[in-house]
């Protein structure tokens, strides 16, 4: 949260309002990105919507925002570059001079047994779902520690916490998301920056619309939800975690998974 907009927050105004502020997030072309994305600019924040390759989804995603009264503006960058993330972020601060919010959300994830895994897959995987988000957090620190506030929330996964057979780096990738986030969140929480992280559980989205019936029946049985996630559910949680109402939880991971894992 910019500290102009939390000081000048009136009695009786919505604490889970953007208004005023600047939100990047990263792969937010679609499913969960694209979710939070939306939600940030209906509740009034600029969103930066960060993508890869797919620019027609990318601008679905802006249009979405837009016709919900939102302002969205497209950032075509790979989170796994270090020269990219901050360069973005220095267009992010020439185009608006601020930062409030980073939703690290792109990730990718290579299924395969250990013994299976291609060298380069392992590297992959690493490079978008950890030095992604550690880069982007490195150079959207800098100025939010200049204005002293701003809200990072990271995407771990369930299977970061419980593992999963077939997912080793996966698994591992999340793992380390979790530690960065809770290690970030002590260096900064002095500067009244707030580091969480979101823990989604299996979520209907376009990674587990290609599951087999008999796999997504087994997946069911092991929820006490008995239900797939909604990328909006996620979303939510993701737009708690960098509002005010949550100024007072920093280096925690909030699980969104129907009780799989408890």
């Amino acid at each position: 949260m910019s500290e102009s907009t939390t000081t000048s927050r009136r009695d009786g105004d919505d604490p889970r309002d953007f208004r005023g502020q600047v939100a990047l997030v990263t792969g937010g072309s679609r499913g969960i990105g694209r979710a939070c994305a939306t939600l940030l600019g209906r509740r009034g924040a600029k969103v930066v919507v960060n993508y890869s390759a797919n620019e027609p989804a990318a601008a679905e995603t802006a249009k979405l925002i837009s016709d919900a009264g939102g302002t969205a503006e497209l950032a075509r960058f790979d989170v796994a570059s270090p020269t990219a993330c901050a360069e973005a972020v220095d267009r992010i601060l020439e185009s608006h001079g601020r930062l409030d919010v980073l939703v690290n959300n792109a990730g990718i994830a290579i299924d395969g047994l250990l013994l299976r895994l291609k060298d380069e897959d392992f590297a992959r995987q690493f490079a978008v779902n950890v030095q992604g988000p550690f880069w982007l957090c490195k150079a959207a620190a800098r100025p939010m520690m200049k204005q002293r506030a701003g809200a990072i929330v990271n995407l771990t996964s369930v299977v970061g916490e419980m593992g999963n057979a077939g997912q080793s780096a996966y698994a591992a990738t999340k793992a380390a998301l979790i530690g960065f986030t809770k290690t970030l969140a002590r260096e900064l929480a002095s500067r009244q920056i707030r580091v969480n992280a979101v823990s989604p559980g299996f979520i209907d989205t376009e990674m587990t619309q290609g599951i087999s019936d008999a796999a997504r029946q087994k997946m069911l049985e092991a929820i006490p939800a008995a239900r797939l996630g909604r990328a909006e559910e996620v979303a939510e949680a993701v737009a708690f975690l960098a509002s005010p109402v949550a100024s007072y939880i920093t280096g925690e991971v909030l699980r969104v998974n129907g009780g799989l894992y408890m």
